[in-house]
């Protein structure tokens, strides 16, 4: 597991005064990687590292004094970054803090001062050149038992359900980068069982807050990846948003699971929070009933028992087009925590290549929808409006069972404890476009 060290003090300070900010996602302790537009308007993207208000463009960075010694250091790429060794990127990272700390001497300070970029100039794009493989789990036992309750109130989980990380293969092409437009999409609709099926725009648009997270280093095909070494092969974390139409996946998903109810839109956050951030807010793994199975030997691991499962509050929130134009700020549907998982980040990984599964660097993988026990811990509206029985009333005077055309979803997620820094995420966001 990645340990805490002195990058993770809180009393730490930046001379970059945006990053001291306490309401910052992205202060000294975080420096989560991302990928953007050139602000000169070069047709190609830069790598950069978020500090504060500003971005740090590493071609600029690496052209300098201060990375030269950084043994085995990779090029300016997030994916040769991503897949080097562990060792290197707690050094890279070691340097970063040091240079932007205050007290930094002068040459470090000025090669970042020369590599800084405000963000706000920036256009954020997909953090990866390519993201290769996308797969969907479906971890959370309690956004389980209750779509299972909908739909099989006799028996909600599946026997497998406690045994196995269950996912499906989803669709790389289609990720896109908060504040990308989403099109609502045309399917086969079945919504009444004695008619044929009819092709129209999706009724029943929804959202899934998950989290996210990208593989560094991948597996020869044939190979496994041990429990303990699972996490070797996480580069870092970013925030989904798993675009559901509901009517057509209940029309399509029997038997082989969801197809063209998920695959038209995924968006995720441009911002990439290494497993090293993530150090200071690692928790035990789900603690299950005492009647559960434990996992299976290749999934067991007393490191990933202890400190296998991630603290960071996620947040949804709704803004519809009436909203917009009355000036009323977003409502907060739901709030949830990747702690409440049934499975641990590593033993989804660990069981996605444990048939010999060849994973590659970049590629993406999804918790599931991330709900908790509580009902304003649901992580989507499926749950939240109980199939739309139970419709949700909003500051506005409007009511939503599901998604209505001009409706903005942002997710937001952050990690705190007693301690240490407040670290985020950032946004993921995406509004609904009609059909036609």
């Amino acid at each position: 597991m990645y340990e805490i060290n002195e990058t993770h003090d809180p009393n730490l300070k930046s001379w970059v005064e945006s990053a001291n900010d306490p309401n910052t996602d992205f202060p000294i302790q975080n420096l989560p990687f991302c990928t953007y537009k050139n602000r000169f308007g070069a047709n190609h993207n830069e790598l950069g590292v978020r500090i504060g208000d500003r971005v740090i463009e590493f071609e600029v960075l690496t052209s300098g004094q201060l990375l030269k010694n950084l043994k085995s250091y990779p090029q300016i790429y997030i994916e040769d970054i991503s897949q080097g060794a562990t060792e290197t990127r707690d050094q890279l990272r070691r340097i970063l803090v040091n240079a932007l700390s205050e007290g930094a001497n002068s040459s470090s300070k000025a090669e970042i001062e020369a590599s800084l970029v405000a963000a706000n100039e920036c256009e954020f794009v997909q953090p990866f050149s390519q993201i290769r493989d996308y797969t969907d789990f479906y971890c959370s036992i309690y956004h389980a038992t209750n779509v299972g309750s909908m739909f099989r109130p006799d028996n909600p989980l599946m026997p497998n359900y406690k045994y196995i990380p269950i996912g499906y293969h989803g669709r790389a092409s289609s990720i896109v980068v908060s504040g990308t437009d989403i099109k609502r999409p045309k399917g086969q609709n079945r919504s009444d069982a004695d008619a044929p099926p009819v092709f129209i725009p999706a009724k029943n648009l929804d959202y899934e807050m998950e989290l996210g997270f990208f593989v560094g280093k991948g597996n020869e095909l044939g190979t496994s990846i041990p429990i303990s070494e699972a996490e070797e092969h996480i580069f870092g974390l970013c925030l989904v948003n798993d675009w559901s139409a509901r009517d057509i996946q209940a029309w399509e998903y029997q038997p082989l699971g969801p197809f063209l109810a998920k695959s038209f839109a995924t968006t995720i956050s441009p911002f990439v929070v290494t497993m090293e951030a993530l150090a200071p807010f690692r928790v035990p793994a789900f603690e299950r009933d005492p009647d559960d199975p434990q996992p299976l030997d290749y999934l067991n691991d007393e490191q990933n028992q202890k400190f296998g499962g991630l603290d960071i509050k996620l947040e949804v929130y709704l803004q519809t087009e009436k909203m917009r134009q009355e000036n009323i700020e977003p409502h907060m549907l739901s709030r949830s925590n990747p702690k409440d998982l049934y499975w641990t980040i590593g033993q989804m990984l660990t069981h996605h290549a444990s048939n010999g599964c060849n994973l590659q660097t970049g590629d993406l993988m999804a918790s599931g929808t991330v709900s908790g026990k509580e009902k304003h811990e649901r992580g989507c509206l499926l749950e939240l409006t109980w199939r739309g029985t139970e419709p949700l009333d909003l500051p506005s005077g409007e009511q939503r069972r599901f998604l209505e055309d001009g409706d903005e979803i942002i997710m937001k997620g952050y990690c705190e404890r007693e301690g240490f820094r407040r670290i985020g995420f950032g946004e993921c966001r995406g509004k609904v476009l009609s059909a036609e």
